[in-house]
C-alpha cells in the first residue's frame, strides 16, 4: 500500500509541474508535451537545455522541481529496482503461482526430470515447464530459462499444485524419489503423489515412474494414465542391446528429438479411410505409419478403416513431420 501511494505521489507531482510549468510559459514550451519532457529531464538531472524557463515564477518553481522531484523520482526508481530482485528471490524460492495453462507439470528434480526437461524444450518451442519439489532454491537450469518455473512445496499436499495451476496442465510427470534407498518405499511415495494428483486433476493425463512392476496393481484406483517401469526398461534395452548390436541407438532415435529419426502423433486426417490409404500417403512423404495408439501391428491391418478418434504415430525427421502437418492441413 505505501509504494502505491509513493507511486500514485509521484505521478500526481509530475503531472502537476507538467501543468504548473506550461501555465507559467505557455510560449515559451509551446505545449503540454514540451513541458513534460522538460520536467521529466530536470527530474532526472539529465538537463538537455533544449528548453529552460525563463521568467523567475518558472526559474523559482524549477528549483523546487530540483529539491523535491529528484528525491521522489529517486526513491520510486529504488522501489522498482528493489521489485525486480524481490521477484526473483520470490522465483527461486519458488513462491511465484504459475497461471498459464497447457504446461506440463513435473514433480520431482534428479538427474531424470533434467533430462526430460532438455527433451520438452527441444521437442516443443513453446510448451511451458512447471517444477514442483521441496529444493531451497531453484537449480541454474531453471532460472537461466524463462520457459521454465520453480514450485517449492510438499508433492503429497495441495498448496504446490495449486500454485502450479494443476487443472489447467496439459501433462503430470511423477519421478521416484531418488533420496530414498527402497524401490518399494520409493513406489509407496509414488503412489501417495499420484493419489494427491488424481484427486485434484484426475482429467489431466498422468504418467508416474515406477521402480518395481508387482508395484503397478497398487495404482488401481488412482487416475494414472501410463506408467514407466525405470528398472525393467534399463534392464530390457541392455538385453536387446547385447542381442542385436547397436540396437540401442534405434531406442534413442525414437524417444528422443535431439538427433535422427523420431517418433511423432497425429490425428486422423479426412481423406484416410483405411490404414493403407494413410500408409501410403505418409510414406509418399517420407514418413512411416507404425501404430494406432498402442496398436503396432499397422500393417496387418492396411484394410481396416481409420476410427475417428486414432491416435497415429509415424517415424520421420523433424523436417518431414512439418512438411506432413503443412499438406495434411491444406488439403
Amino acid at each position: 500500500m505505501r509504494n502505491l501511494t509513493l507511486f500514485i505521489t509521484t505521478a500526481a507531482f509530475i503531472i502537476l509541474s507538467t501543468i504548473i510549468m506550461y501555465a507559467l510559459e505557455p510560449d515559451n514550451f509551446e505545449s503540454l508535451l514540451n513541458t513534460f519532457y522538460f520536467v521529466m529531464t530536470t527530474f532526472t538531472t539529465v538537463g538537455y537545455g533544449d528548453y529552460s524557463p525563463v521568467t523567475m515564477p518558472a526559474k523559482i518553481y524549477s528549483v523546487f522541481m530540483f529539491l523535491i522531484g529528484i528525491g521522489l523520482l529517486g526513491v520510486v526508481i529504488g522501489k522498482i529496482v528493489d521489485s525486480f530482485t524481490l521477484f526473483r528471490r520470490m522465483r527461486e524460492e519458488g513462491r511465484i503461482t504459475y497461471m498459464e495453462e497447457r504446461h506440463i507439470v513435473i514433480i520431482g528434480w534428479n538427474k531424470k526430470a533434467e533430462s526430460a526437461v532438455k527433451e520438452i524444450l527441444d521437442s516443443d518451442q513453446e510448451i511451458e515447464v512447471v517444477i514442483i519439489d521441496t529444493l531451497e532454491k531453484a537449480p541454474d537450469l531453471l532460472m537461466n530459462n524463462t520457459r521454465l518455473h520453480y514450485v517449492k512445496g510438499d508433492p503429497t499436499s495441495e498448496e504446490p499444485y495449486e500454485k502450479a495451476n494443476l487443472t489447467k496442465a496439459s501433462a503430470v510427470i511423477i519421478f521416484s524419489d531418488d533420496t530414498i534407498q527402497d524401490p518399494s518405499l520409493k513406489d509407496a511415495k509414488t503412489l501417495l503423489v499420484g493419489i494427491t494428483v488424481s484427486r485434484l486433476a484426475p482429467k489431466v493425463h498422468t504418467t508416474a515412474e515406477v521402480m518395481t512392476e508387482k508395484n503397478i496393481s497398487n495404482f488401481t484406483h488412482v487416475e494414472v494414465d501410463e506408467f514407466i517401469l525405470a528398472q525393467e526398461t534399463i534392464s530390457r534395452l541392455a538385453v536387446r542391446s547385447a542381442l542385436y548390436k547397436g540396437v540401442s541407438q534405434v531406442y534413442s532415435q525414437l524417444i528422443s528429438h535431439q538427433h535422427g529419426e523420431d517418433l511423432y502423433q497425429l490425428s486422423k486426417k479426412p481423406e484416410w479411410n483405411t490404414y493403407g490409404e494413410a500408409f501410403q500417403d505418409l510414406l509418399a512423404q517420407g514418413a512411416t505409419l507404425i501404430a494406432d495408439r498402442n496398436h503396432l501391428d499397422i500393417n496387418r491391418r492396411l484394410n481396416d478403416p481409420i476410427p475417428n478418434d486414432a491416435v497415429l504415430y509415424i517415424i520421420c525427421n523433424r523436417e518431414t513431420y512439418e512438411k506432413v502437418k503443412l499438406s495434411t492441413a491444406a488439403r
